[in-house]
């Protein structure tokens, strides 16, 4: 009965390869779809052009393939409303946006709706720096949800020591235990939101009191990863920190 049962065998082996080979030809098909990533950036304070375009040079270094949408409006002041977001569809077919933004004179709810809503329906999100000051003077809290931390104020530039909370966690796991950031800010952070988890923070020199500085967000269907950091160009010349960026894009994007 043995030798009966070769040819089965292999006619199942042959569909097993068969099945195999359109798997893999569907992991590279889908390995070789760049992420399509908008960049919403502009306001006070930074030097947005330069950031802009160090993300984009550590995403090439470190081999994630990105379609880059960059939009760079709203001048230099702390109170914009910009055009995109008063498109329905501002956010269509992009994996992630990347918030890099500073207005924090901004306050019309109406405005600040336009934008988290398409995050809360799926659109995933990475906010940096100043995006958590983004909005400050709205009293809705719509967008603080959005980021997972609500914060309104920093502390002075420093080199502030960065401790990994979750060690396991792919965005933050290859951060050394002695890394000290470049000269930044540290943001002081009033409330943490049920559905973001700290992955790395920082101590304050004045209080003593620690900081998330790192952290993923759940807002509705959408993945949301944020930074405090991301002040100097130092810091957007700082691999450790670009990498962990990048990282965090690519784990928006659920890559």
């Amino acid at each position: 009965m043995i030798p009966s049962m070769i040819p089965s065998a292999k006619i199942f082996a042959k569909q097993l390869l068969a099945v195999a080979l359109v798997s893999l030809g569907c992991l590279s098909a889908f390995a070789a779809e760049p992420i399509k990533v908008l960049v919403i950036t502009g306001g006070c304070c930074h030097d947005y052009d330069y950031q802009t375009k160090a993300m984009q040079l550590a995403a090439k270094e470190h081999g994630v393939d990105i379609d880059w949408t960059v939009v760079f409006e709203g001048g230099k002041g702390t109170r914009a409303m910009i055009d995109l977001y008063n498109k329905n569809d501002w956010a269509k077919g992009f994996d992630v946006v990347v918030h890099n933004e500073c207005f924090a004179d901004t306050d019309d709810p109406e405005y600040i709706r336009k934008i988290t809503q398409p995050h809360r329906d799926g659109v995933n999100a990475v906010v940096v720096h100043c995006a958590m000051h983004t909005y400050r003077s709205a009293k809705i809290d719509d967008w603080r949800e959005f980021l997972g931390v609500t914060s309104r104020h920093h502390e002075h530039q420093s080199r502030y020591g960065v401790d990994v909370v979750d060690k396991d966690n792919p965005i933050t796991k290859d951060i050394p235990a002695d890394y000290k950031t470049p000269m930044d800010e540290l943001y002081i952070v009033e409330k943490l939101w049920p559905n973001a988890k700290v992955l790395a923070t920082s101590k304050s020199e004045k209080t003593g009191q620690v900081q998330p500085v790192f952290w993923t967000n759940q807002f509705g269907k959408a993945r949301v990863f944020g930074t405090t950091y991301g002040h100097s160009n130092d810091t957007f010349t700082d691999q450790v920190f670009l990498k962990t960026l990048v990282r965090g894009i690519v784990w928006a994007a659920g890559r």
